[in-house]
């Protein structure tokens, strides 16, 4: 079992920055990839960010291309999630998840993800 706990959110104004992080529980981290999805109020979940188990390879939303950068810690079992020149649309809760499987390539799908933590809201004001 993996514990994933978030922290890192908060109140920003627009064009602001955030770092999010991500602990995860468990000596296998290095063996998962990682992502950050979000969840905007009566929205879908979406996946904003994906690193591969190395980190050597990542993906991101074209929403946030060129803003937000992920990056992940094996030695510190930690995910990272810098976020900046926030926009009053990046407003949402922001989950980790793990993914224990190998895949050929990074996935994006929420059912793909085993583990997820419980959340840090992420509030950009005007």
């Amino acid at each position: 079992q993996v514990q994933l706990v978030e922290s890192g959110g908060g109140l920003v104004q627009a064009g602001g920055s955030l770092r999010l992080s991500c602990a995860a529980s468990g000596r296998t981290f290095m063996w998962y990839a990682m992502a950050w999805f979000r969840q905007a109020p009566g929205k879908e979940r979406e996946v904003v960010a994906v690193i591969n188990r190395s980190g050597s390879s990542t993906y991101y939303a074209d929403s946030v291309k060129g803003r937000f950068t992920i990056s992940k810690d094996n030695a510190k079992n930690t995910v990272y999630l810098q976020m900046n020149s926030l926009k009053p649309e990046d407003t949402a809760v922001y989950h980790c998840a793990a993914d224990p499987f190998y895949r050929p390539s990074l996935s994006r799908a929420t059912s793909e993800y085993h583990y997820w933590g419980q959340g840090t809201q992420v509030t950009v004001s005007s």
